[in-house]
């Protein structure tokens, strides 16, 4: 009796240990990262389909709520073209992406302002926007120019014509939307091609 004790008692002692040891090797070889192997909790939670989500977008680049100072909603959405001018609303930001310009646009003349004599940027008439060091002489005809404005609207405008001095045309006489770039000796001129509802 005694030795069939001992011989159970070694068994459960060798069980145990070729457990343990087939644990640690699967441990091992398991990734830092999460996988698989959490989907089985996740799924009891109903939580997989939301982790593969923020898993995707995390690889996409796009920025999560609550997730730091840039997680704002400034998804400028598609573009869409635009047959005549936009109703005024003001604006906001002047953006040139070929030049990787973004600033405030400001009324008052500091910096790069809107002259508040003028339309708003994406109403009927001619918008004149002034401010320097905006490297003006390196836009090219048809680049885009946006300007995202108060009312969740990105009015894009094309340019048609980049000139020496502070003088790019005249008012439209057909009354569409237009926008004079100035900065320093360089004018420029663009016209509403297209509009973004910021989402």
């Amino acid at each position: 009796m005694p030795r069939a004790q001992w011989a159970v008692a070694a068994l459960t002692v060798v069980l145990l240990s070729t457990g343990i040891a087939v644990l640690q090797r699967t441990e091992g070889a398991r990734p830092a990262s999460a996988t698989r192997d959490d989907a089985l909790p996740s799924r009891a939670l109903g939580l997989s389909g939301h982790r593969r989500l923020v898993r995707e977008l995390e690889q996409s680049g796009e920025h999560l709520p609550g997730r730091g100072a840039g997680s704002a909603r400034t998804d400028p959405g598609p573009l869409r073209t635009v047959t005549g001018p936009l109703r005024a609303a003001r604006p906001l930001r002047l953006r040139i992406p070929s030049l990787g310009v973004d600033v405030p646009l400001r009324g008052d003349r500091e910096g790069v302002a809107w002259d508040t004599g003028t339309p708003a940027p994406g109403a009927a008439g001619t918008a004149v926007v002034t401010g320097e060091g905006l490297r003006l002489t390196e836009l090219r005809r048809g680049r885009t120019i946006e300007v995202p404005r108060a009312d969740s609207r990105t009015a894009v405008f094309t340019v048609v014509r980049v000139s020496p001095g502070r003088s790019s045309g005249h008012e439209d006489p057909a009354g569409r939307a237009q926008l004079r770039l100035v900065g320093g000796e360089t004018a420029v001129l663009a016209r509403l091609t297209g509009q973004r509802r910021i989402r």
